[in-house]
């Protein structure tokens, strides 16, 4: 498992201020495929991206800042700060960059991101926001460093040099228009000197805007019945699920047509480690964000989770494709093939998940893997398509109902979450009459 290294530095808060706003990246190519109907959920951003090409440095440079508009991105440079300026730097810059206090536009979910998403960030990531209309600073939070091990498989045109960024998880901080932020790089293995920060580090602040609920916007494939019938009996009854419509999902944002394995063998469960600071009422805002975070700050093709799940136990559809069918995600790298990712929306490291989101899994993975065949109590195998625990191209057996960590050395989805997965698949079975 990872460590978490922390050390906590006080730094000189400077006047506020508000920099101009920044584009969201550009989205990359669009693949082929039929176009998504229905308006889009939000106005797009006041300065449009290009139409096509990876997300560069070029297409992200500052813009005039220009009224408010909900649904959009901010992306802030991170700077030497102000005691660091002077100190000797480390070997790739000074061993702390952040943002000094300052007025922005209204968002309501953070994150950071940098170039090269193969290079991690070692260190810790903080940052305190000010609450709408109160003017409240809230205290330092952290950011989850680490989020390599989320994202597209090794080798697949998703994670295409060039088109996707390292990121630290997204945090839901709820609406604020006030922030600074602090990246301390963790000290070296030898020497005095600070393992090197990620270059192009950037704070991005998501406004996931407001949205109308609509009607869904693709229809399911009638093979999926086909499947019911195959798997007879053992298919739990189908949950309620929020549509992407219905949570309202800019269709515009992601890349138009659909992506599909053969199958869906195994379910992977994840935290969204965004916090635990939201109300049900307010689920389809922080999807909003997660998936505007992913698509516009990473640069994925849609939001990499296949669904989400809040604390009150609502399902929500995630990656667009049919709730039904085999959707290729962007959740476990390494094993994204032949599987789905869950998300239950919070951070479960410390605080022990609902009893309702729990039932909430085992009701959709009853009902999903029942699709398929597949009983959520057993064992299945999967190649690996690489990461950091398995070789690319390696058959490993796991549990049809694994944790994230089960396919890449990492913390998610918590250990609380991690330790009712157990209970999960029993009850998960139980509603497939096993």
């Amino acid at each position: 498992m990872r460590g978490y290294l922390a050390s906590s530095i006080g730094i000189t808060c400077a006047a506020a201020l508000a920099l101009p706003l920044v584009p969201p990246a550009a989205a990359a190519p669009p693949a082929a495929g039929p176009p998504a109907a229905g308006p889009p959920a939000a106005a797009p951003p006041a300065a449009a991206p290009p139409a096509a090409g990876p997300p560069t440095a070029a297409v992200r440079g500052p813009v005039a800042a220009g009224p408010y508009t909900p649904g959009g991105t901010q992306s802030l440079p991170l700077r030497p700060l102000a005691r660091d300026r002077v100190a000797t730097p480390g070997p790739s810059g000074p061993a702390e960059q952040g943002v000094t206090r300052r007025s922005v536009q209204r968002f309501s979910l953070v994150g950071v991101v940098w170039d090269d998403p193969d290079t991690e960030l070692h260190g810790r990531v903080q940052v305190r926001t000010r609450t709408t209309g109160t003017g409240t600073w809230s205290p330092w939070q952290d950011l989850e460093a680490h989020y390599a091990e989320h994202g597209a498989d090794p080798d697949t045109a998703e994670r295409a040099p060039g088109r996707v960024r390292g990121a630290t998880a997204p945090l839901w901080v709820g609406d604020s228009d006030g922030v600074e932020a602090r990246v301390r790089a963790a000290a070296g293995g030898t020497g005095p000197r600070s393992a090197p920060l990620p270059e192009g580090l950037r704070l991005e602040l998501v406004d996931p805007g407001t949205a109308a609920p609509r009607t869904e916007e693709y229809a399911e494939s009638p093979a999926a019945g086909a499947a019911d019938r195959r798997a007879g009996r053992y298919v739990g009854p189908r949950p309620a699920i929020v549509t992407r419509g219905n949570w309202g999902a800019d269709e515009s944002l992601r890349e138009r047509g659909f992506r599909y394995t053969k199958k869906v063998k195994a379910a992977f469960v994840h935290h969204s480690a965004t916090g635990n600071n939201y109300r049900c009422a307010q689920a389809p805002s922080v999807i909003r964000g997660i998936y505007r975070y992913h698509v516009r700050s990473l640069g994925w093709r849609d939001i990499g989770y296949n669904f989400l799940i809040d604390k009150c136990g609502r399902i929500y559809e995630g990656r667009a494709g049919g709730v039904q069918r085999a959707v290729l995600g962007a959740h476990t790298l390494g094993f994204n093939s032949n599987s789905m990712g869950i998300a239950v929306l919070g951070t479960y490291t410390s605080k022990k998940p609902s009893s309702a989101a729990v039932k909430a899994i085992a009701r959709l993975t009853a009902w999903k893997l029942g699709l398929y065949g597949v009983n959520p109590r057993g064992k299945t195998y999967l190649t690996s398509g690489g990461g950091n625990l398995y070789r690319k191209g390696k058959n490993v057996r796991l549990n049809v109902i694994s944790g994230h960590r089960d396919g890449f050395a990492t913390e998610c989805p918590g250990k609380k979450l991690y330790a009712k997965l157990g209970t999960a698949r029993k009850t998960a079975a139980r509603y497939q009459g096993r």
